[in-house]
């Protein structure tokens, strides 16, 4: 009959290292514990940056060899030196808890891998403490733990964030059967690993700095509705940001709060802080001020899935639309409506590609304008296969030209510009052949503007005025994901559907005035508004 005590809880564990330590504990902590010692074999647990989630990972390891010490973590961090510091920090925590002194021998591998006393497998040590991007595959491990692996170095692209995701796919073969994966962490970008793992049915525990949120996006009026009393208010971000401070900046009202002056920037209320002893409000004013885009302190504080970076194209901007162009005939007049907006323009822009590995898709963007200068962003296609395929005659039956006059006719398109830059030097003029008959003209564009600038040139200004409209056909596609991601600091990036947009954006819009796709037709159909014709007496 085995005369050893009952194990601990890690809770109980924490404590006894905590009282040594002389800290307090705040109620989160305890919380987090209770969740790591019952969750599932995947699990994600995402705290705001000053949780001190390392510290309780540290702890919760030492916990699991004084529990088990054949058992075997693979813990990865976003490099090999930050993968380090944990397994040091453990290696402490073993040494000196009272529990756990005797499970370290000395001179026991290194602060990569190490094994404690009782370990069973010893070509797989205790604690294998690994960089995400470094190779692990011969590895072997009871869990597999993800601290801090989405960082903004790894998921600037969509090309980073697949390697990442890749890495972390192979921890699924190192796993031993029944084994688990723990994620910590904050999300940086919109298209989170944290939200993937989620959406995977994980067990997940998220602790954010404040559990009531709600922002004013520019606080322009007096009195505003909020659907709870806050208890910390802040007005802009980064150096600008200041602490709103009751009875003197604003007053709390039954519905909401109340300005003396209408601050006229973002403002954000909060209640419900999760560690108020440590990040009492001077502190998270100070940490306000230091943080350079909304999106970051989202990310970082609040958990939102967001880029830490400033996203410079915000495609919830784009007003969405279901409805498709119709020509109407009536009183001898042509008009082109999108339901009952008028069209009286429209560019079909298109950035050919050869659909080369690793080249550009070859992107077509058709944008339609009313009388307003509004846009609509109607079409963005990718044109596949070769540019044109001929018959034993030379005569076109086939490629992306054919693709291209469908659209046209399909569109009513009156011209199509083709960005001569690269592939497109010699396709006007087998575009020209294509598009015989249909009476659409083919313009010629060369482009000498540094891409991103062009880019940035022509979408900023309809998104912040919200005058850019688009299908819901085109916001399904690339483009969204193109436009959240795009970074103006980097050059090789997804953006091949975003520049043809802009493209066509930047040409002055085509007035239309004649139906095409019709080569019998001799009448020329202007379905474009006019002031009818007037006699004007002048005196010179």
């Amino acid at each position: 009959m085995s005369t050893e005590p009952p194990k601990v809880s890690l809770l109980v564990f924490f404590m006894m290292w905590a009282r040594r330590m002389r800290w307090q504990v705040p109620d989160i902590h305890v919380k987090a514990l209770i969740w790591l010692e019952r969750k599932g074999n995947l699990a994600v647990l995402r705290c705001f940056r000053g949780f001190g989630k390392s510290t309780l990972l540290a702890i919760y390891n030492a916990w699991r060899y004084y529990k088990d010490p054949t058992f075997r973590i693979l813990h990865q961090s976003e490099s090999d030196p930050t993968a380090y510091k944990t397994s040091r920090d453990t290696q402490n925590v073993i040494r000196n808890h009272p529990l756990t002194r005797h499970l370290l021998p000395p001179n026991q591998g290194t602060v990569e891998q190490w094994w404690v006393e009782g370990a069973a497998d010893f070509r797989n040590a205790s604690m294998f403490a690994k960089g995400i991007l470094s190779n692990v595959t011969s590895a072997r491990a009871d869990e597999c733990q993800n601290d801090d692996v989405e960082v903004p170095r790894n998921i600037q692209t969509p090309e980073a964030r697949e390697k990442l995701r890749y890495r972390l796919g192979e921890q699924t073969h190192i796993l031993v059967p029944g084994g688990s994966k723990l994620y910590i962490g904050t999300p940086h970008t919109h298209d989170s690993l944290y939200d993937e793992v989620e959406s995977m049915g994980a067990d997940c525990l998220t602790i954010r700095m404040f559990e009531l949120e709600h922002r004013i996006d520019a606080a322009t009026e007096t009195a505003n509705d909020v659907p709870f009393r806050p208890d910390v208010v802040f007005a802009g971000i980064g150096k600008h940001a200041r602490l709103l401070v009751e009875g003197r900046d604003y007053i709390l009202t039954k519905h909401g709060i109340a300005f003396s002056e209408p601050p006229g920037t973002l403002v954000d209320c909060y209640a419900g802080s999760a560690w108020p002893d440590r990040f009492d409000a001077a502190e998270l004013e100070r940490r306000r001020r230091e943080t350079r885009t909304i999106n970051e302190w989202d990310s970082q504080y609040q958990l939102h899935s967001k880029p830490v970076t400033e996203v410079r194209l915000d495609p919830a901007k784009i007003i969405p639309y279901d409805v498709q162009p119709v020509v109407r005939q009536a009183n001898g007049q042509v008009g082109l409506f999108l339901g009952s907006t008028q069209i009286v323009g429209a560019v079909a822009y298109w950035d050919c590609s050869l659909g080369k590995v690793k080249s550009d898709a070859s992107a077509l963007s058709l944008i339609f304008t009313d009388a307003r200068g509004q846009l609509y962003w109607h079409v963005c296609e990718g044109l596949v296969g070769e540019l044109a395929e001929f018959d034993a005659k030379d005569r076109i039956i086939g490629g992306q030209v054919v693709q291209v006059r469908d659209l046209v006719v399909r569109y009513q398109i009156p011209r199509v510009i083709v960005e001569t830059n690269g592939p497109g030097g010699f396709v006007p003029n087998i575009l020209r052949q294509a598009l015989k008959g249909t009476g659409c003209g083919v313009g010629e564009e060369h482009s000498t503007v540094n891409k991103q600038k062009r880019i940035l040139d022509a979408l900023e200004s309809p998104l912040s005025a919200r005058f850019l409209w688009a299908h819901v056909d085109v916001l399904r596609g690339p483009l969204w994901d193109q436009m959240r991601d795009f970074n103006p600091a980097i050059s090789n990036q997804p953006d091949d559907f975003l520049d043809s947009g802009a493209g066509a954006i930047s040409q002055t819009p085509v007035r239309i005035g004649k139906i095409v796709g019709k080569p019998t037709e001799q009448r020329r159909d202007d379905w474009r508004p006019d002031a009818g014709v007037h006699e004007v007496q002048v005196d010179y």
